[in-house]
């Protein structure tokens, strides 16, 4: 068993752990995009609750090890639960969060500090910015360490004729605090852009996740399910 606290000094098996992650949640929501599409064309609520909707029952029928240990915050899933590879066990807090918007926005998703464990640095409004996110990299409860992974999950439809078609699912894994030297070191090396905040109404803090940027950073870190008949290909 492997102190998740240690991971600061392995980073490759940290996003090794990451990467298995991601392919947990995107085989689910891969196995459950019929259900998905139909989901859409027939539910009537606001699209951010379908999206969390499909998110959640999606992981629910794929099932994951669990942990008896409640996880706090925003995320539509949250999970304490064991990854299980060869070589080694972990207890991770898996948190998955989802949204859903029209097409013209599925180049970026717009998060929340309290869903990230990373700093942003960025320029905003010529200025140097750097805010950190409200999750720990590893979170500790009852005398354990569970190490924090968080996947976005994006929901992308057109509308036609007063009805909701699914057009495609993007999910982004995204880095771990402990793995800021690579993915944001500085104000100019980010993966990140201005958020749709305001800062003179006193509006949380808000940042939007660039999925080109971070598939520059690591190509497997986005994924992108399109919809039936087309097949969905892991992207290395």
């Amino acid at each position: 068993m492997i102190d998740p606290r240690d991971l600061v000094e392995d980073l490759p098996r940290l996003e090794e752990i990451e990467k298995a992650s991601l392919r947990l949640v995107t085989q689910a929501l891969c196995d459950f995009r019929d259900n998905a599409i139909e989901i859409f064309r027939v539910e009537s609520d606001l699209v951010a609750d379908i999206g969390e909707d499909i998110t959640r029952e999606a992981l629910d029928r794929m099932g994951v090890s669990r942990i008896d240990q409640r996880l706090y915050g925003k995320m539509d899933y949250k999970r304490a639960r064991y990854v299980f590879h060869p070589e080694y066990a972990i207890k991770q807090a898996l948190f998955v969060d989802s949204k859903a918007e029209k097409t013209s926005g599925q180049a970026t998703a717009t998060l929340q500090t309290s869903q990230f464990s990373m700093k942003v640095c960025q320029i905003r409004a010529g200025q140097e910015v750097c805010v950190g996110g409200k999750l720990p990299p590893v979170i500790e409860m009852r005398g354990d360490a569970y190490l924090t992974t968080t996947i976005f999950v994006k929901y992308n439809y057109a509308e036609t004729m007063q009805r909701k078609d699914l057009r495609s699912i993007i999910l982004a894994a995204l880095p771990n605090g402990f793995l800021q030297a690579k993915y944001n070191p500085d104000v100019s090396d980010t993966i990140w852009l201005a958020g749709r905040d305001a800062p003179s109404l006193d509006e949380e803090f808000r940042v939007r996740l660039s999925f080109d940027r971070l598939q520059n950073k690591a190509m497997w870190r986005v994924q992108t399910i399109p919809l039936p008949p087309q097949r969905f290909q892991w992207r290395e």
